[in-house]
């Protein structure tokens, strides 16, 4: 069966991580296809650090680079109500050849998700 594999982590398991970890889970999933989707997301000096990181690793031939998109959870977002949080941020993370960003506004982000090369 073919399909892409989703890493939903929650804020409580990033939390017990040093930043360097984090990024590195992330960019390590990333590099194996899959998407991740962060509860909390990442600080705006996190996100920087993550594409620093992902720049050193490019490889046209296996991995071509990350899309992310973030924003923010309001007070009585659908989020806020599902996982029972007060503010903080939503982070997708995915494979540049395989997660395209269609459009971001405020409250939603639309992407593809492509499951073959």
């Amino acid at each position: 069966m073919e399909g892409v594999q989703l890493n939903l982590i929650s804020k409580e398991r990033l939390d017990k991580m040093p930043s360097m970890e984090k990024l590195r889970m992330i960019l390590d999933s990333v590099k194996e296809g899959k998407i991740v989707v962060l509860e909390s997301g990442l600080t705006p000096e996190e996100e920087a650090k993550l594409i620093e990181l992902t720049m050193l690793e490019i490889d046209h031939e296996n991995f071509v680079g990350i899309e992310v998109e973030s924003y923010p959870h309001r007070e009585k977002s659908l989020f806020s109500r599902i996982f029972g949080k007060k503010g903080g941020r939503l982070t997708v993370i995915g494979p540049a050849n395989r997660l395209k960003t269609l459009s971001k506004q405020e409250d939603l982000i639309t992407a593809l998700v492509q499951l073959g090369e």
